[in-house]
């Protein structure tokens, strides 16, 4: 018998938890805003891991479905993967983190479309190894966080019976769009004024909030399980993941 879904406490309490993390390494290690920001880019290559693993475990009606994910799951890697990659350039432009080389050094070595998949591994590594050393265990306290959600509301609450997979294509998008631009506005806001204590601590609260919204959102009991092994008549707005 399934449980009832709106009630999801310890997934719930890991995306809190590891959104309190940054006013750590603000009041100890007196982190700025251009690595408050990193860490909030860092959280999207998170948000795309488990979005694929999300695509591979939905459930589909037929073999050919089946098989369409062997064209979508490589096509969202790549396509995700640079415009991630962009938004990490936005970084180093603005924030000035990694700013010692370009990115986009070496970028034309891989074949085709390949080439966003290795500007994305550049931007990765410039903007790694910019980080303060403490950041790592707020990157691994997203990624678990973003794990128990994945295991809890998308595997055990059978959410993956319902997903349809060209909407799980779109979805770091939206989220991406809607939290991001708010936060590089505020960022750079901030980054304008000498990253001032209580403007930085207001846009992590802003951002709790936000994930808590998308949490709900996303997870919303009363969402109806669509057919995916067939496309959808006509496009419908699809909740954002938590």
């Amino acid at each position: 018998m399934q449980r009832p879904k709106e009630k999801d406490p310890l997934s719930l309490a890991a995306l809190i938890g590891a959104n309190l993390i940054p006013f750590v390494g603000v009041f100890f290690f007196r982190w700025d805003i251009s690595f408050i920001v990193l860490l909030y880019w860092l959280e999207n290559l998170i948000v795309g891991f488990y979005n694929i693993l999300k695509m591979a475990t939905v459930k589909m009606t037929d073999t050919a479905a089946n098989l369409h994910k062997l064209l979508v799951i490589p096509f969202f890697c790549i396509h995700y993967g640079g415009f991630c990659a962009i938004h990490g350039v936005f970084l180093t432009v603005f924030f000035k983190i990694g700013t010692e080389s370009s990115p986009f050094a070496g970028s034309s070595d891989w074949w085709g479309p390949l080439i966003f998949l290795q500007l994305l591994f550049s931007v990765i590594a410039k903007l790694w190894a910019s980080r303060p050393p403490e950041m790592i265990w707020a990157v691994l306290g997203l990624f678990v966080s973003h794990g128990i959600s994945f295991v809890e509301n998308y595997l055990l609450s059978g959410e993956y019976k319902k997903k349809d997979l060209q909407k799980l294509m779109h979805q770091p998008y939206q989220r991406i769009v809607v939290m991001h631009i708010t936060i590089l506005a505020g960022g750079i806001f901030v980054m304008k004024l000498n990253s001032p204590l209580p403007l930085m601590i207001i846009l992590i609260i802003l951002k709790i909030f936000f994930d808590l919204y998308l949490h709900k959102k996303s997870h919303n009991p009363k969402q109806k399980a669509k057919p995916t092994g067939k496309k959808d008549s006509g496009p419908t707005r699809e909740e954002m993941p938590g």
